[in-house]
């Protein structure tokens, strides 16, 4: 089986993130970059896969050079090989852009499931693997907090509130996964070191067919206007009891309309 993980580099979300002044993107170069939070858990499903089924993995990212850190800690993990598609040209693109070129590079895989982040924490518009199985005709098996393989059939288990559904599909498939569905291990010594030798190609726009007239901000579906960061907590209001606390309490409650 050949399993192909997407890995997103973004802002660490324990640390302030900012956009730059100029064009609204987001500010990379002050900016602590990590792989995606959710990313981790496909990746750690995708090496249960490779343990159970004799697979291969695939770390693909798309970003700038840096991201090359991204794709070598999935390889730490214990993925097998990875693929970078970066290029100046991409730079502040939207979901649309992104999915494109995504796509564009799995059509020179080879893989029989994609597995992803439900969302990722810079973006949060959870709606890449959607565009992927649209633009590639594979199957979407989205929201998973757990997977089963049998033969060519994928069943997951698709987080809705109040409960879960059993979604099944037909290989190949678009898996996106939620952090309920593992516990993502940590890379041994052992794994950081042969990761070391493990390949990580970097492919351009032109290595995958993509025109630079379909990505980029210029050609982005969406702008950011205007940005302005978030204001300082302000004092709360401090209830002094006087034998009155309970009913000045109740007050406080009914004027903000919480009770």
């Amino acid at each position: 089986m050949k399993i192909v993980v997407l890995a997103k580099q973004v802002p660490d979300s324990g640390n302030p993130r900012t956009l730059t002044d100029n064009d609204k993107t987001v500010d990379r170069e002050n900016a602590d970059l990590v792989l995606n939070e959710m990313d981790e858990y496909a990746i750690e499903e995708a090496l249960k896969m490779k343990e159970a089924f004799d697979g291969e993995v695939t770390v693909l990212s798309v970003g700038p050079a840096t991201a090359t850190d991204t794709v070598r800690k999935a390889l730490q993990m214990g993925a097998d090989k990875g693929v970078l598609v970066t290029d100046d040209a991409i730079a502040g693109s939207c979901a649309v852009g992104t999915a494109k070129v995504i796509a564009a590079a799995l059509g020179k895989l080879e893989w029989d499931l994609v597995l992803s982040g439900a969302e990722a924490t810079d973006g949060r518009v959870s709606v890449i693997p959607a565009m992927l199985s649209e633009l590639t005709g594979a199957t979407q098996l989205t929201g998973a907090r757990s997977i089963g393989i049998e033969d060519d059939v994928v069943t997951i288990e698709r987080q809705v509130d109040g409960g879960f559904e059993v979604v099944q599909g037909q290989m190949p498939a678009i898996i996106s996964v939620w952090d309920t569905i593992n516990e993502p291990r940590y890379p041994s010594f052992k794994g950081i070191m042969a990761a070391k030798k493990k390949p990580i190609d970097q492919w351009s726009l032109a290595d995958v067919d993509v025109d630079a007239s379909e990505v980029g901000l210029e050609n982005a579906t969406s702008e950011v206007l205007e940005a302005a960061p978030r204001p300082p907590r302000q004092a709360g209001e401090k209830v002094v009891d006087e034998g009155d606390g309970g009913t000045k309490l109740v007050q406080y409650l009914v004027s903000q309309k919480l009770v």
